[in-house]
């Protein structure tokens, strides 16, 4: 009797995991969507209470500490999920495992509806929306943040497209023809884009808009960045770690932008009050 394959353990586990959350993704989708929202609403609130206190050194959206203590972190998970793609370990197991069980188990009129989704992270579109709004912010003199909000956009489409470039990753199989990608796969412009994009005019609108709207403002963008991300993953034009190396490089370069911003003009404005 021929012996039976031995199958790694890990792998099996990949597999049944991944069919698994194939077969529930839009309930997971939603439940992380919920959960980002729920987050968001709890970190305007801390925020809030902060910007309340007596301190007025600490009333700006994003202190130093803060800011550097994300960047860091998110710069290690970007790192561990890079380590993990070049050296094709247990994270690329699960990728390739989820895109299959994926396509095999996504209804076409589901993808139908998550393609028209997904284009609220289209780069063309960005692009355009993008400098409508530094127009804007120009025409209305608020040149320092006309000038942090094109900073950020321009930038991370360079380190996308230079991480991109480096790592050269083939995308998953995706032959629904709802959405056809070519180019590289890891990490996901989408993701980080979105991240971008929408976190800096949630900033851009915090820092003009009055208060009443601030909580709507986070919430709006927080839901936006969830939405496009995932999408990407259920319409297997990329992998898990695409997206999530994409949302932390996205993170981690709009913190350091947004925590640049917030320094120098809470500098300015401690000086206009002097």
């Amino acid at each position: 009797m021929a012996p039976w394959p031995l199958v790694p353990r890990r792998e099996v586990l990949n597999d049944m995991d991944a069919d698994w959350i194939s077969r529930h993704a839009l309930s997971l989708w939603g439940v992380l969507l919920a959960l980002a929202l729920l987050g968001a609403d709890a970190a305007w609130r801390r925020a809030l209470r902060r910007r309340e206190g007596n301190d007025a050194a600490a009333r700006g959206f994003l202190r130093p500490t803060t800011a550097m203590a994300v960047v860091v972190a998110m710069l290690v998970i970007a790192s561990v999920i890079a380590v993990e793609v070049r050296e094709q370990a247990g994270l690329t197991m699960f990728d390739a495992s989820l895109a299959a069980d994926l396509r095999a188990n996504m209804p076409l009129p589901v993808l139908h509806a998550v393609a028209w989704l997904t284009q609220l992270g289209n780069p063309t579109a960005l692009a355009i929306v993008t400098l409508l709004v530094a127009v804007v912010l120009a025409v209305r003199r608020h040149l320092r943040l006309a000038t942090t909000w094109l900073l950020a956009l321009v930038g991370t489409a360079l380190i996308n497209s230079a991480l991109k470039a480096w790592f050269q990753r083939e995308r998953p199989l995706h032959d629904h023809g709802f959405v056809i990608e070519h180019s590289y796969s890891f990490p996901s412009g989408h993701a980080s884009g979105s991240m971008v994009f929408y976190g800096m005019l949630a900033y851009v609108l915090l820092v003009l808009c009055p208060p009443r709207l601030h909580r709507a403002v986070v919430i709006a963008a927080v839901a936006m960045i969830t939405l496009v991300g995932i999408s990407r993953i259920l319409l297997q034009v990329h992998y898990f770690s695409d997206v999530m190396a994409g949302y932390a490089t996205g993170l981690a370069w709009l913190t350091l932008c947004v925590g640049s911003a917030e320094y120098f003009r809470m500098r300015a404005g401690r000086a206009a009050a002097q």
